[in-house]
């Protein structure tokens, strides 16, 4: 993840001090986008509930996210609290802001204030956060019951991103097509449903809390191990079972041409067996990624850790 390049507005010392501390924070992104991964699974919370979008969620749970990302965003930062408004940084105070939309309401408080607008999209897996003031000419002039606005089409383009539509962990249950995904979650069994994201999800990277959301067991990893979990359900099939907290694994999943799990992630792929010019050496023999319509005749071989 890089620091978009974008040319600034023309913000004033106070909105770029903001910025300025914010990058210093978070240059590449990756904890902010940590956050909002959080923030979805924690909200989801699929090991007990089996959900995993937020056309799920009840009306409050999806009103409670923006408190979230407030919260998690300050302790993932360490932000210190502000005086008047949700957080001092770099000495100011600065309020938080989230819409699933990007239409975000502002209150009067908020008026001639510094916010800090963020977005995210599970869907797509992007998340957005920038900096602005509610100064009168960056805020529409209508009003909804509660006294709240918005910015106006000046206003948006006075925001200073930080980061726009930069990627997070992806959901794979939101990327399988919908039909898929309830194939998977019928199966009776946690180790059942483990099983069967397994063979339909290839080639994904899948998350702890995919794996949980899938099996809503608490030993939900003891159920992708050998003896007896998926790795050795699926070894018959051809399957392996790469694991990103073990670099030979993620060596392997590059070596083989094959989408590369990062640590705390998972991802599952077919082999079938090759030669030493068209291969890749696993556990003493010579294997390849099976084709789409490849037949699969050998079992996979027990991975190295």
């Amino acid at each position: 993840m890089t620091l978009i390049d974008l040319p600034a507005p023309a913000a004033g010392p106070s909105v770029a001090a903001v910025v300025a501390e914010l990058r210093r924070l978070d240059p590449d992104g990756t904890r902010m986008a940590k956050v909002f991964r959080a923030t979805f699974d924690q909200l989801y919370d699929g090991q007990h509930t089996g959900r995993y979008s937020v056309d799920q969620l009840f009306k409050t749970e999806k009103t409670h996210f923006g408190t979230l990302i407030e919260i998690n965003l300050q302790r993932e930062l360490k932000l210190t609290d502000g005086d008047v408004l949700d957080f001092k940084i770099a000495g100011l105070e600065v309020d938080c802001k989230y819409s699933h939309t990007g239409a975000w309401m502002l209150p009067i408080e908020s008026f001639d204030q510094i916010i800090l607008v963020t977005q995210a999209d599970d869907q797509r897996s992007v998340w957005s956060a920038g900096v602005v003031r509610v100064t009168e000419e960056n805020r529409r002039t209508s009003e909804n019951r509660d006294k709240k606005t918005g910015l106006n089409a000046h206003g948006r383009t006075q925001i200073t991103w930080l980061f726009k539509d930069a990627p997070i962990q992806p959901n794979a249950l939101l990327q399988l097509p919908p039909p898929v995904v309830a194939e998977i979650m019928a199966a009776r069994s946690g180790q059942a449903r483990l099983n069967e994201l397994f063979r339909r999800a290839t080639n994904r990277r899948l998350s702890r809390n995919i794996i949980a959301t899938v099996a809503q067991q608490d030993d939900y990893m003891k159920r992708v191990r050998d003896n007896g979990g998926s790795r050795s359900a699926l070894r018959p099939e051809g399957y392996l079972i790469l694991g990103g907290d073990y670099s030979v694994q993620r060596n392997l999943a590059a070596a083989l041409g094959a989408t590369t799990p990062e640590p705390g992630e998972l991802v599952s792929i077919q082999v079938v067996p090759a030669t030493s010019q068209d291969g890749v050496e696993i556990a003493g023999g010579w294997w390849k990624l099976a084709g789409q319509e490849e037949k699969i005749e050998s079992p996979a071989p027990v991975l190295p850790r």
